[in-house]
């Protein structure tokens, strides 16, 4: 029994350390979050590429900011850079308040993929370097309801693929099908 006890413990120990890895950059806890203000809901970097994703269809609201503080987790900017890494071209940016005055300016794409710069309670740049993130959960979650988005930019690439004549009109629905079924599983 003592030996399932500390296995047990162990097992615990672990999976502590672990979640612990994924959590939250520390610096930004939300419970010290005194306003949060989106200043661009959706805005066209030079990375956009329609043919996965429309910039006019990507809205970030206030609750998609806090949910980024609570599960961004900070990575290099090897990590981060958007030639060697997936992104989407679009993004929304805000301005996160906290009680002690410290201001965040983040850039958050649908990706999870989050940019933060530290200001303090005068707007100037802080010491701190700029801090590279990536949020899985904020991803499943805002790529999940941007579900129709992406059908759209689907369509819209295999149309222009079947006016070039590189696709049959009947090859192109099977493919259209195919995606959306894809992307339909859990």
């Amino acid at each position: 029994m003592r030996k399932i006890n500390n296995l047990v413990a162990t097992i615990l120990i672990v999976a502590a350390g672990t979640s612990s890895a994924q959590a939250a950059d520390k610096r930004y806890p939300i419970a010290y979050v005194q306003k949060v203000e989106v200043t661009h809901p959706s805005h066209r970097g030079a990375w956009e590429n329609k043919d996965f994703l429309n910039c006019d269809d990507v809205v970030l609201a206030e609750e998609d900011v806090r949910y980024a503080l609570r599960h961004m987790r900070r990575v290099s900017w090897k990590a981060y850079d958007p030639e060697r890494t997936d992104t989407t071209g679009c993004e929304g940016s805000a301005l996160v308040t906290f009680k002690n005055g410290k201001i965040l300016a983040m850039g958050i794409e649908p990706n999870g993929r989050t940019l933060a710069l530290e200001y303090d309670a005068k707007m100037k740049l802080t010491g701190s370097p700029t801090s590279f993130y990536e949020c899985s959960p904020c991803r499943e979650r805002k790529m999940a309801l941007l579900k129709d988005a992406l059908n759209r930019a689907d369509e819209r690439r295999l149309k222009r693929l079947v006016a070039e004549g590189q696709l049959s009109a009947s090859e192109a629905e099977l493919r259209l099908k195919w995606v959306r079924a894809e992307r339909d599983k859990p």
